[in-house]
């Protein structure tokens, strides 16, 4: 009972990590123009930025997903085990990965431009 209770857990902070992720892509992208005019063009701008913010966001979500179950695992887990607030302790675990993740995705994309 107690894997699944872990199996479970590590399910929703990863829900949360990939939900995480499409927002980081989201607030990378901004919004799109709700201009009707552009006609047949406007919906494939649509289209891809939709597939934009899942297919690029989903894959930074599990980079995201991936630290946090490793951190937790190995580190914040036994060092909670004598108490104290562990979801926030989690949650601020999970935004110090995403500013992390963000960061070097930003040096990677604008300062190097290797991506």
């Amino acid at each position: 009972m107690r894997i699944v209770k872990h199996l479970l857990t590590y399910m929703f902070w990863t829900m949360l990590s990939l939900i995480m992720g499409i927002v980081y892509m989201r607030l990378l992208l901004g919004d799109i123009a709700e201009d009707e005019s552009i006609g047949g063009f406007g919906y494939l701008l649509k289209v891809f930025y939709l597939h934009g913010l899942v297919f690029i966001g989903l894959p930074f979500g599990a980079i995201i997903a991936l630290f946090f179950i490793v951190i937790d695992f190995f580190v914040l887990s036994k060092k909670l085990k004598q108490g104290g607030n562990r979801t926030l302790m989690r949650i601020a675990l999970l935004l110090a990965i995403t500013v992390f993740v963000a960061i070097v995705h930003y040096i990677l994309e604008v300062v190097i431009d290797v991506i």
